[in-house]
Order: structure tokens, then sequence, then C-alpha cells
């Protein structure tokens, strides 16, 4: 689930064949309520479909990857389904998932999981929260406390340890997301030559490995008024490695007042972390710092790694627009987008390009 509690009418070219689902869920769950079942999509997210199901006072989230060709190994919805339900009993936040397809009913994968309620801080504060700096700082406070709790997991002791290989992980993500980059190249974005040898000649690992999120940013989590977070979302990229990489990329997307415009909005508007209250991400890395017990002393190359990856990301899914894969409004500019993150990436390392 993208996090956001706000949904949607479906949007075009990604309804569901609800019939199918409804016989799915009724031969599927016991004692279901009579009714017509009701989808609505989550609008905020960028890669995985995902969409409100409910039937009387009944609902679930469905989540299923985007339409069209993907990357390989990308939205891997039994992993994702796998690593949450070896997460639930121990990491609260992690929603419950409930069944997982293999693909007969809708032709692709997707699982049901608990439909979580709470607010979600992205550009604007909600109304049932009364805004103000001293929530920010809960909520930044939350965050970085969350953070730590699922670092601090004893991954060997979970099903994760049958699914992962910890050591090298940084050479393999450094180098995996080079080839990803230039896999999807196109004629509107920028090489970024000098920026990936400098990741390769300054690679970096610490000798820890615990469970990542790895794509922990403030709209993939829920709040109550307090700021205390109430669910942690998009679990797609769950693995067990560095946990400074971890840290890096959420540092990636906690933007602040002074960061140059489009890094700010990703094309959309500034995000909360941008608001008086919330950490600048110096006070974040700090924080961490103290309430993990680790040095930070090399995050420079964390955070590098994590816009380089962040572009990677963002280019993957402006190939598949450019190729026709996707007809999606939202992903028409992101190539300056990922323009920009290759620039701010080359000023994080102190590479001078003019």
């Amino acid at each position: 689930m993208s996090g956001a509690q706000e949904t949607q009418e479906v949007r075009e070219g990604e309804e569901l064949d609800v019939s199918k689902v409804e016989d799915y869920l009724r031969n599927t769950f016991n004692h279901l309520p009579e009714g017509e079942l009701q989808v609505r999509q989550f609008g905020a997210g960028h890669s995985n479909l995902t969409y409100e199901l409910t039937l009387g006072d009944w609902q679930a989230v469905l989540r299923r990857p985007p339409k069209g060709p993907v990357a390989p190994k990308a939205h891997d919805m039994e992993r994702e389904y796998t690593i949450m339900k070896a997460l639930h009993e121990i990491y609260p936040l992690t929603p419950k998932p409930y069944a997982f397809n293999e693909g007969d009913v809708l032709g692709k994968p997707f699982f049901i999981m608990e439909r979580r309620h709470g607010l979600v801080f992205n550009t604007e504060f909600p109304e049932e929260a009364e805004g103000s700096a001293e929530l920010g700082e809960k909520v930044s406070k939350t965050m970085v406390e969350q953070l730590v709790e699922l670092h601090s997991i004893n991954y060997e002791k979970t099903e994760l340890r049958r699914m992962v290989k910890p050591d090298g992980f940084m050479e393999r993500q450094v180098h995996g997301w080079i080839r990803r980059f230039e896999n999807a190249a196109t004629e509107d974005v920028g090489k970024a030559d000098d920026l990936k040898r400098w990741l390769v000649e300054h690679l970096t690992q610490s000798n820890e490995a615990s469970i990542i999120h790895y794509d922990y940013k403030l709209n993939n989590a829920m709040f109550n008024k307090s700021g205390e977070m109430t669910g942690l979302f998009d679990w797609e990229m769950t693995t067990v490695g560095d946990p400074l990489a971890d840290l890096g990329a959420a540092m990636s997307y906690w933007t602040q007042s002074d960061d140059p415009e489009l890094l700010q909005t990703g094309l959309g508007k500034p995000p909360l972390t941008t608001k008086p209250g919330f950490y600048s991400r110096e006070e974040f890395i700090e924080e961490y710092a103290n309430k993990s017990g680790r040095s930070v002393e090399n995050v420079d190359f964390y955070l590098t790694f994590a816009y380089f990856k962040l572009a990677g990301i963002v280019q993957q899914i402006y190939y598949r627009y450019k190729k026709g894969q996707t007809n999606d409004p939202r992903f028409a500019r992101m190539n300056i987008y990922v323009n920009n993150l290759i620039r701010h990436a080359e000023r994080t390392a102190g590479i001078n390009n003019g």
C-alpha cells in the first residue's frame, strides 16, 4: 500500500475485474458480508497498483504489479507478501497479509492485506491533525525511532534468513543500480558517467546487516493525531543489508527547505518535511546515530548512492512511459526529476561538473 489513506476512482487503464475479485474473496474468506464489492484506488503510488476493497463493513487492500512489462525481479508480489508475513508479528506496524494469488484470477500475481487507518503526512497536514511545528518534530522523532527499531530486529530469527544474502550487499547494490539505470536509458536523461565512476571508486559497506525497509519515507507511513506511527507500507524493496543504506534511502526522500526546488517537489508539491518543526537531514542522521549507536561517518557515500538509486527508480518509471507501457500523465516530465537527482547526487559527492 502506498501509505495514502485517501482513495480515488480507479484510474483509466488500471481497472480490476471486480466480479473475479469478488468471487476470489468469497472463495478465500469465510463469513464475508452480503452486498456488492466496491473498489477504489490509492492514488499516491508510482509503482505497484493498490486498491481498497469494501464489502459492507469489511475492508481489505489488494496490491498487484503495474500494467505492462516490468523490470526483471521487480514487483515480486509473492516476495513482498512473504516478507510482510514474516514481519507482522514482530514489527506490528506491518499490515497483516491475508492471502496471495499466483495470477490465475487477474492474470498477474496479487495479495490481499489488512486495511490500516490513520493520517498520512505528505504535502499538507490532514484536516484531522492540528498542523504545527511541534507535531512536525514529533513525527520526525517517530520516524527516527521506528527506523532504529526495525534495524534492531534479529533477522536470523525470521523467514527472511532464507531469502537474503547480506554479504557483499553494497557492491551488488551499486553495480546493480548502475546496470538498471543504463538499461532504462533515454536520450533526454544524462548518462551520469562521473557519478557512476565515483560510486564504484568510493564503495563502502558497514560490517553489520539488518532488516532494511529500503523505501522508508514519510508518505509510506500512517500516524495518529499525536504523531505516533500506526502503519508502515510498501515493503516491496525490503531485504537484509547495510542499515546505513536504509538511512541513506530515507534521507534521499527527506527533503528540506533549502534544497533545490525540483528536488523538493519531485514535480509535485513540496513535502511536509520542508515545513517548520521537521528535522533537517543532519538532525535526523544525528538522532539516528545517537539512538542506534552506529557510526555515520561515511553517510555521504550512502546518501550519494541513495540519490542515484532514486534516479534509477524514477528513470525506470519514465522509461515505461516513453515506451508507451503506461499512459499515466504524472510520468511525462520525470526525466527532469531524474536529471536533478543526478546533479544533486554529484553535489553530495563533491563532484564538480561546472
